[in-house]
């Protein structure tokens, strides 16, 4: 008998001939994620298996595949011999002390000589046998043993499954650009598009002296807070003052949002271009704000020529919004009362159904608008990289 941790993956069984590649990656990252313990891990068929674990490490090691995404669950088995008097030995000593249970039995060996439904009655006769105190329910149990019959001559025995994060292994799906605020949305938009595969970089606006270090800071904790769930991340900042500035000075109140996410986007582009990203990725959901509407986002959409947006956020309320940050543990430091840029300047009344027109229109009274563009682009800086 041997305690290991089952992992189990979901979605990577429908990749057919191209299963192998998300499983070398799936692999890696777990690795890198078991690379702090002494512990071995061992690939198998479907299952893979983390052993030669210190029990005291059992709960850390759990905690850290928590945070791989392309894990579907996991379990905290015994490895046993596959005959049947072993089987019947350990699922007894399993089994819970009282209550109602079952045995649920997956032959995962098709040339095991006893089938799945006969072997999980003869393995729950035998544990009622051991213990009176038990009743079998076999539609709502209390409990419930496991026995995951495998090819190579062992099966796991175990009465607990704890959820994995699921989604595709980070690095299977390209690269893009976060453009990272500081809010509630923006971490939790990069950890879900994370989920899909992508990796990313992080870009952070600033406005300094009008937001101060301290939301740098903020913006900083939250690129560490993802790196534990998308791996490697570079974080570079640019300066949006000037240009915030010259809105301030030469637009509309009611346009200065709108055109400054233009600014961004634009901004945006060019730097996912230079780092070799493939898209943008930000926080937007549908109607939250006002630069949020379908005719804002159509607005600030039309600046982008050269690769998709991303907004994996667009059809979520706030609450389901928060509900994720508070799991990934990026909604304290987002809360945090630091501002960011597009908060300064912030007008009473944005408009909420902006036109390209109009909008260019207001645009074109920035008379240096290029010059503000390449200046902050020229001065992009790199921050970090985690």
């Amino acid at each position: 008998m041997e305690n290991v941790i089952v992992i189990r993956y979901g979605e990577l069984y429908l990749k057919g001939k191209n299963r192998a590649f998300f499983e070398r990656l799936l692999i890696k990252n777990i690795k890198y994620k078991l690379k702090k313990f002494d512990c071995e891990l061992e690939v198998g068929r479907s299952r893979y298996l983390v052993k030669n674990y210190a029990p005291v490490q059992e709960n850390e090691i759990i905690a850290a595949l928590g945070t791989v995404f392309g894990i579907h669950s996991m379990s905290i088995a015994v490895c046993v011999p596959n005959d049947y008097e072993t089987l019947e030995k350990h699922v007894i000593s399993t089994a819970p002390a009282s209550g109602t249970f079952r045995v649920s039995v997956n032959r995962g060996d098709k040339r095991y000589p006893i089938n799945s439904i006969t072997l999980s009655a003869k393995l729950g006769e035998a544990i009622l046998r051991a213990n009176s105190n038990l009743s079998v329910d076999l539609h709502n149990p209390r409990n419930t043993v496991w026995v995951d019959v495998r090819e190579n001559g062992t099966a796991y025995i175990y009465c607990k499954i704890i959820d994995g994060l699921g989604g595709m292994p980070v690095g299977s799906a390209g690269r893009g650009l976060l453009l990272l605020s500081g809010g509630i949305d923006s971490p939790v938009a990069g950890y879900m598009m994370a989920k899909r595969g992508m990796s990313f970089d992080v870009l952070h606006f600033h406005s300094y002296p009008y937001t101060s270090e301290q939301a740098k800071n903020k913006v900083m904790k939250l690129a560490s807070i993802l790196k534990d769930y998308c791996g490697k991340i570079r974080m570079y900042s640019i300066s949006a003052t000037k240009i915030q500035e010259a809105i301030h000075k030469c637009c509309s109140d009611s346009y200065m949002i709108t055109i400054l996410r233009r600014f961004m986007m634009r901004l945006a582009e060019k730097t996912a271009q230079k780092l070799e990203c493939g898209c943008i990725i930000n926080g937007e959901s549908l109607g939250q704000v006002a630069s949020q509407t379908l005719e804002s986002i159509t607005v600030t959409n039309d600046t982008v020529k050269t690769m998709p947006v991303f907004r994996p956020l667009i059809g979520m309320d706030k609450q389901e919004i928060i509900n994720i940050s508070e799991k990934m543990g990026t909604y304290e430091t987002s809360i945090l009362p630091y501002e960011d840029c597009c908060t300064v300047f912030l007008p009473e009344s944005p408009v909420t159904r902006p036109t390209i027109a109009k909008t260019k229109e207001e645009e074109n009274k920035i008379l240096n608008y290029n010059e503000l563009l390449s200046e902050a682009f020229d001065n992009l800086e790199l921050v970090k990289i985690f």
